[in-house]
């Protein structure tokens, strides 16, 4: 009853903006589909997905409103909490109430009080009491003495990380004081570790979360996948003209702008901050093949050790044939699906491990020299022309070399200005013309989707780990290798002299 009360309230309204302003709100099958499970029997907490551009915010706005006026779940003394980013997005909230509110009868719309200063709240009172509104920026200090009947959170993915959590935290710890439920909306975030992300996928017990994405790896223009993820066009809220149009032009720009559209228009999980991704997604899969090319010609090979937490990696390119090996290694302790739990992956490092991928070594550090012999034991005694690696970890890499009988000439590389922009370009110059060649790797997949560089101010790039979202550490592995096989490929054979001393 509750659902199809709220599905009624909706529908009453007119549209307060837009090409169809003034029209009555009519409600898609999707957001149909939402409230009815949002409404449903013990859901507290509710998330809906959907790409930018599908009414979600006009839509959670609208039920807000339903709630402030008695409509929907009628309370006395109502409280309605509504949450966003910043004071200026709570505000689109705010604004889309206030303008559904212009449908209402007149006697209803009267006891309606907007304010903006001192904070931005609406007021409504009737016999059941005096009921508000108030919109919070992601601040917890903002959430003290919360007992809300209903909340929405607007752009959940966009909130700051550590604020964000804690207000959220905040909001739900609070619901259970009145039975109020929480709409938690937004496009995708970024990457599976975000709170919104493990939201979606692991939603827990009394919520409801629906979710519309295209499928990775999809083409910017593909219909299907536009349609996925913006079920809005069957109801004529989006135009599939237009996002096919505006496809075009990202891809056709590609970097920054084709990263935004697959983010906001295709809600997939990448990062709009592709300005400074190692690689774009889209570049990288198209290096993916069925076939290997043979091991043929001089191997490179690269290596970024890990510490006690975080993964070691081992590339092999073969830069005559375009090759690329890749593998991972975690110590024993926690086990990988442990590790995938906290770093929020799930079981992806199992399906990792179950792919060949990855391998454990030790208890609770991995063994360089251990993690180097089972490495060069999967090459069947394939020469290697040299280790490319880190020079930071130079004494432990020579011990390593020492301990595992290996006679290989190491390249040391730097991963500042000087040789990780290089590296960096390279490795880029190498995948743009074709010359890198893998079967697809969901280590790799994983890595490329989260590494990310910084630039300085003449446009030099280098890898950083620090503002890297998850594991980038086979990324990095991969870059030295495939760079230091570029230099040997422009080096060439070495000819004899034409002349000598005699």
């Amino acid at each position: 009853m509750t659902a199809a009360a709220a599905i009624r309230f909706v529908e009453s309204l007119r549209l307060p903006e837009g090409p169809r302003a003034g029209e009555r709100v009519k409600l898609g099958r999707f957001q149909r589909q939402f409230i009815e499970g949002a409404f449903g029997d013990g859901v507290s907490l509710a998330a809906l997905s959907v790409a930018r551009g599908n009414a979600k915010s006009m839509l959670g706005s609208a039920l807000a409103l339903g709630h402030l006026v008695g409509k929907i779940e009628p309370q006395p003394r109502r409280e309605i909490t509504g949450a966003a980013k910043t004071r200026d997005q709570g505000l689109v909230c705010w604004n889309y109430v206030r303008g559904l509110a212009e449908s209402l009868p007149v006697a209803t719309r009267r006891k309606l009080v907007f304010l903006r200063s001192p904070r931005v709240e609406i007021r409504f009172e009737d016999k059941m009491g005096e009921h508000s509104m108030r919109m919070l920026a992601s601040d917890a200090r903002n959430a003290l003495g919360l007992a809300p009947t209903f909340s929405l959170l607007d752009e959940r993915a966009f909130w700051d990380a550590d604020k964000g959590d804690q207000l959220e935290n905040a909001i739900t710890s609070a619901l259970g004081k009145r039975q109020g439920r929480c709409f938690v909306i937004s496009t995708s975030a970024p990457t599976d570790s975000h709170s919104f992300s493990r939201l979606l996928d692991e939603p827990g017990e009394g919520a409801y979360v629906q979710e519309h994405r295209a499928p990775d790896g999809c083409e910017p223009d593909d219909v299907e996948g536009l349609k996925a993820a913006n079920p809005g066009i069957e109801s004529g809220i989006v135009s599939l003209e237009w996002l096919r149009a505006q496809a075009r032009r990202a891809a056709a720009r590609g970097g920054n702008t084709l990263s935004s559209f697959r983010l906001f228009h295709l809600n997939q999980r990448t990062s709009d901050e592709n300005r400074a991704v190692l690689i774009e997604a889209a570049r990288w899969q198209a290096c993916e093949i069925a076939d290997e090319p043979a091991r043929d010609g001089p191997l490179v090979c690269g290596i970024d050790l890990g510490g006690s937490a975080s993964m070691s990696a081992w590339a092999n390119f073969w830069p005559a044939t375009g090759r690329l090996e890749v593998y991972g290694a975690f110590a024993s302790s926690p086990s990988l699906l442990d590790r995938g739990r906290a770093d929020a992956v799930a079981e992806r490092y199992v399906e990792m491990q179950r792919r060949g991928e990855l391998v454990t070594l030790g208890a609770n550090v991995v063994p360089v020299h251990e993690f180097m012999s089972t490495m060069l034991a999967k090459l069947d005694g394939y020469p290697v022309a040299t280790i490319a690696c880190d020079r930071f970890r130079q004494s432990e890499f020579v011990e390593a070399l020492g301990k595992a009988g290996i006679r290989v000439l190491p390249t040391w590389r730097g991963m500042g200005w000087k040789d990780g922009s290089e590296d960096v370009e390279r490795f880029r110059a190498s995948v743009f013309d074709g010359k890198v060649k893998a079967k697809a790797s969901l280590l790799l997949r994983s890595a490329f989707a989260d590494a990310v560089v910084v630039i300085d101010h003449a446009g030099n790039s280098k890898i950083t780990k620090s503002k890297s979202l998850s594991r980038i550490d086979a990324a990095c592995a991969v870059t030295l290798a495939v760079a230091e096989g570029s230099r040997l490929l422009g080096r060439g054979e070495k000819k004899p002299a034409r002349w000598a001393w005699s």
